[in-house]
């Protein structure tokens, strides 16, 4: 409950008593020493870290969680630290190997008949085809991440469903259809008060803005929902945020 309830504080905006909380579950798993619980609460403790925008400390933990779930044949935890290590090496520059090991991931995770979870993993995976050129791949994982979500109702990942697809339509250049969605984007961000995801929404639409000359309503858009936040501001998604603001300002 307290992964849950820091995973939650998070998205919320939260960004350091989301962390503390997380941080607060792998303490207690380790006292009671039960494994399983202790392989299961590292699992969002490197999801709080693709939250935070930190792929260093999120590989670190992912290898530690393939590692204890491959030596007890946890085989859906070590599918879910396979997807965790792919994002991870996928943002540090290594697109092909983030990859592999995502396409890995999201297999064990079939293989074992599960759908929760599903369209994060989707939604990594667009992201990676995107750093590789692969747009239609991209939006193809895209499409399916939305129709999982309309069927399941598991919507935690809705706002950055809409933010990656403006990305990939960006890239394709189709300026029109990427701008509507970062507008998607923002406005599920808003329905759900995920401030952490709205951050990402106008961190992104900002940036196509400013690609686009039109430096000041970049500004006017990311100022406000950066000035919200008055914790976590050392993270590296709020790091970005605010070096865009300051350039946008120079």
């Amino acid at each position: 409950m307290l992964a849950y309830h820091g995973t939650t504080s998070i998205c919320l905006g939260n960004v350091l008593q989301g962390l503390t909380r997380i941080g607060e579950a792998e303490s207690e798993a380790r006292r009671v020493s039960h494994l399983h619980s202790l392989v299961f609460v590292l699992l969002f403790v490197a999801g709080s870290e693709w939250l935070a925008g930190s792929p260093h400390e999120a590989q670190r933990i992912s290898e530690g969680i393939i590692a204890l779930a491959n030596e007890h044949g946890f085989s859906l935890m070590s599918a879910w630290g396979a997807v965790n290590r792919g994002w991870s090496v996928a943002a540090l520059g290594q697109a092909d190997e983030g990859l592999a090991l995502l396409m890995t991931g999201l297999s064990m995770m079939r293989a074992a008949g599960a759908i929760n979870r599903t369209p994060w993993v989707l939604l990594l995976l667009s992201d990676c085809y995107r750093r590789i050129g692969r747009y239609v791949d991209g939006l193809s994982c895209i499409k399916e991440a939305q129709e999982i979500i309309e069927t399941t109702d598991e919507r935690r990942d809705e706002a950055e469903l809409h933010r990656l697809r403006g990305d990939l339509l960006n890239s394709t250049g189709d300026r029109a259809a990427a701008e509507l969605s970062y507008h998607h984007a923002l406005a599920v961000a808003e329905r759900q008060s995920a401030k952490l995801f709205k951050l990402r929404a106008a961190t992104s639409l900002a940036r196509f803005w400013r690609d686009q000359g039109r430096r000041r309503e970049a500004h006017d858009l990311l100022a406000p929902v950066y000035g919200w936040f008055t914790e976590g501001l050392d993270t590296p998604i709020l790091q970005e945020a605010k070096t865009l603001l300051e350039t946008l300002a120079a």
